[in-house]
């Protein structure tokens, strides 16, 4: 007998003001929006410069909604959209999960697009430095998601040392696959984009961080998947595949396109700060 750990089973809501309750899940989005938004401030401004702070302190908003409206119904229409159309009220119970990054990209480059066109941003030298910041989400969102108990792992060897046994779900020692992607889809890809984010020779090619992190998150996420249990409503697909592996694919698609296209346009021109603000 191999010793196995035992998932904590954490209260999903972290503090309680009688009706009011602040969930573990809503203080990932407001902390990934809150860092991301303050990182990007200074990655905006550094050579070549594409926004003013101020415009990045306008986008925020523009942000929230597009990850928080785009990853839920990118969610109902990707995974449950017979249970959601039949039960509409559903929709907005956001406390019992259910958002999906694919979705949430899909809302955040609606908002990007409406947001730079009237602004008269680079769409892409904005982008990029979005991209940036982005796996900080990734990552406190997988935290969210250990901490409610979800999206486990697929069931794993007894002998692995971090084997954890899922006692909602059943009594196999399974893959912590939430820990998995938070480290691969949060840190690694974070600490990646950063230190391209670092050289200006990157910066100033308009679309390649966007690609780059694009082609990084499916490969990532592809990963993750193969140890992550499939939703039950969804199970595997076609050649044993699931859907956030399928997903991936448009992604990894659209990043090596973006990586080839901003190697051939000519180098991003910078903004005057002052005429900007």
């Amino acid at each position: 007998m191999f010793p196995v750990l035992v998932f904590p089973e954490f209260d999903p809501v972290l503090v309680q003001f009688g009706p009011l309750a602040i969930r573990w899940y809503a203080l990932a989005y407001i902390t990934a929006l809150v860092i991301g938004w303050r990182l990007m401030r200074r990655l905006a401004v550094r050579a070549p410069a594409v926004a003013t702070p101020l415009q990045v302190d306008d986008f925020l908003t523009w942000a929230t909604l597009g990850v928080v409206l785009g990853g839920r119904f990118g969610y109902i229409l990707f995974y449950q959209p017979g249970l959601y159309f039949s039960h509409p009220l559903a929709m907005l119970e956001l406390w019992h999960g259910g958002m999906s990054f694919h979705g949430g990209m899909l809302g955040v480059v609606v908002a990007l697009i409406v947001f730079t066109r009237r602004r008269g941003i680079n769409l892409l030298g904005f982008a990029d430095r979005l991209a940036v910041v982005v796996p900080v989400g990734l990552g406190l969102g997988r935290l969210a998601n250990f901490i409610n108990g979800e999206l486990w792992g697929r069931p794993a060897d007894p002998s692995l040392p971090w084997a954890m046994i899922f006692p909602r779900v059943d009594a196999i020692p399974r893959h912590p696959s939430e820990i998995y992607e938070a480290l691969m889809e949060g840190v690694l890809l974070l600490c990646v984009m950063l230190l391209l984010a670092r050289r200006i020779t990157i910066r100033e090619r308009a679309g390649l961080l966007t690609g780059i992190f694009l082609l990084g998150y499916a490969i990532l996420r592809a990963i993750g998947e193969h140890f992550r249990q499939p939703d039950s409503f969804l199970n595997y697909l076609a050649f044993g595949t699931t859907m956030g592996q399928l997903l991936c694919i448009p992604m990894a698609v659209a990043g090596i396109a973006l990586i080839v296209y901003s190697r051939r346009q000519p180098k991003l021109t910078p903004i005057l700060l002052q005429d900007a603000a």
